[in-house]
């Protein structure tokens, strides 16, 4: 996933993926000025950013090494150590794109043996990929360490694997504030628990995820959230965030009743409609009702939202409520009441558009293979942790998804694995005529 472009026949393409991923790093939007105003090779570019990255590496071995950073004079004092850092040496190693000359720092001791650029080595090794690799897979820095040394002999430390999985915390914080689109038909927002250490206890937290659909029916990730309860404060930070991002207009935001969120979503948008999943009130019904009698209960409940307006829908609640099994099963009764509100905006839309918001699904899927790849951690050093890893896992989903597409012969992307555009929402422009017909105070002026 995080492996340096191979070579292209369409060198603009190349040049525009590697700078969404890499342009928060200054020697890298060094680089990427000088190839826009220079005629240099797309291979001097990447040499370049092969340079950059790997001595940020064999920086980091040598502060593990050390067990203080550059310049830290008390971290030097608590370690105890007359071992310090003695310059660097140049040392030129053969990679895909041609030779790359990389600073090779060294220690008073001579002791430093690097690990990503082994002494005597004359070929670059993509071990730094496989790390990020393994760890977008799900697997921990414990067992990344465990994987290379009995694997291929490489013994790393933890808090080398741990510094090259940061490396990718600038780029999280590039697309985590990316500039949006002004307009989305419909946005997605689902959360999944998590555990987080915060303050010295291990405590419950959400990550929330939006997905935006936007006028092509392309579904984007807009961003990642993580807050230890939802309410009011934390939907109004989340609209306020996408607001500051350039998102001036979302018609309708589809969720599982979160608390605080019609609100804030109101108070930023004004006109903007809250839909309840409906797929989660059918849940929320079922609950309630033993498994025998779940089939007959779904089949009741299917009238309601079935029904062409909100009075027949309506009706249809009473004729269940009155059943035998409604008298039988009168919490799944309520569930419906009490959502209300938040279900009817949903009858006003013509078939073709109910298939597209009758479901979170799309946002779902994606936190269910969250839930895979998070099985094997028991808990998340911090905030930053949790995003970090999140957002790792979910470029393997999208890289995975976008292979999919290509050999299905669909269309994709170049930037796909980047999080930048996903996969097609089916129907779409079926459903998109429906709504800007439906309501065209709302789309013509973005259409």
């Amino acid at each position: 996933m995080m492996t340096v472009p191979r070579r292209d026949p369409d060198d603009k393409a190349k040049i525009d993926a590697i700078e969404q991923k890499l342009l928060s790093n200054p020697e890298i939007a060094k680089l990427i000025d000088e190839l826009r105003t220079s005629t240099t090779d797309a291979n001097d570019l990447v040499r370049g950013m092969l340079q950059a990255s790997i001595t940020r590496g064999l920086n980091a071995e040598m502060d593990a090494h050390l067990g203080y950073q550059a310049g830290d004079r008390d971290g030097k004092a608590a370690v105890g150590t007359d071992n310090h850092r003695n310059g660097s040496y140049p040392k030129t190693i053969d990679s895909n794109y041609g030779p790359v000359t990389v600073d090779v720092p060294r220690d008073r001791a001579g002791t430093f043996v690097p690990t990503m650029v082994p002494k005597g080595s004359r070929r670059l090794t993509d071990i730094d990929d496989l790390i990020i690799s393994l760890y977008a897979g799900g697997m921990t820095i414990r067992d990344i360490q465990h994987h290379l040394a009995t694997t291929m002999g490489v013994d790393i430390s933890h808090e080398t694997i741990s510094a090259i999985t940061d490396a990718v915390l600038d780029e999280v914080m590039v697309w985590q504030n990316r500039q949006l689109d002004e307009f989305y038909p419909v946005i997605f927002l689902d959360a999944l628990r998590i555990k987080v250490r915060d303050g010295g206890r291990v405590i419950n937290k959400s990550a929330y995820m939006a997905i935006g659909v936007d006028l092509e029916g392309i579904k984007h990730i807009l961003g990642l959230w993580i807050a230890k309860e939802e309410g009011a404060s934390l939907w109004a930070q989340v609209c306020s965030n996408l607001a500051n991002r350039g998102v001036k207009d979302v018609f309708i935001v589809c969720c599982d009743g979160l608390k605080g969120l019609p609100e804030a979503v109101e108070a930023t948008w004004p006109g903007s409609m809250v839909q309840t999943c409906i797929v989660h009130l059918i849940r929320a019904a079922n609950r309630w009702v033993s498994y025998g009698d779940r089939r007959a209960v779904s089949a009741a409940l299917k009238k309601v939202y079935t029904a062409p307006d909100e009075p027949t829908a309506a009706a249809a609640l009473d004729e269940f409520e009155a059943s035998e099994l409604g008298e039988k099963y009168p919490r799944s009764v309520k569930v419906w009441r009490d959502a209300w509100e938040r279900f009817t905006p949903f009858l006003q839309f013509p078939p073709a558009a109910r298939k597209v918001i009758y479901t979170t699904n799309s946002i779902e899927s994606f936190n269910n293979q969250l839930r895979k790849a998070t099985r094997n951690r028991v808990q998340f050093t911090n905030d930053e942790s949790a995003i970090k890893t999140l957002w790792l896992m979910i470029c393997h989903i999208e890289d995975k998804r976008a292979a999919k597409r290509a050999k299905e012969g669909k269309r994709v992307s170049a930037q796909a694995g980047r999080l930048v555009e996903g996969g097609r929402v089916a129907g779409w422009k079926h459903a998109i005529n429906q709504m800007a017909v439906a309501y065209p105070d709302r789309f013509d002026k973005y259409m």
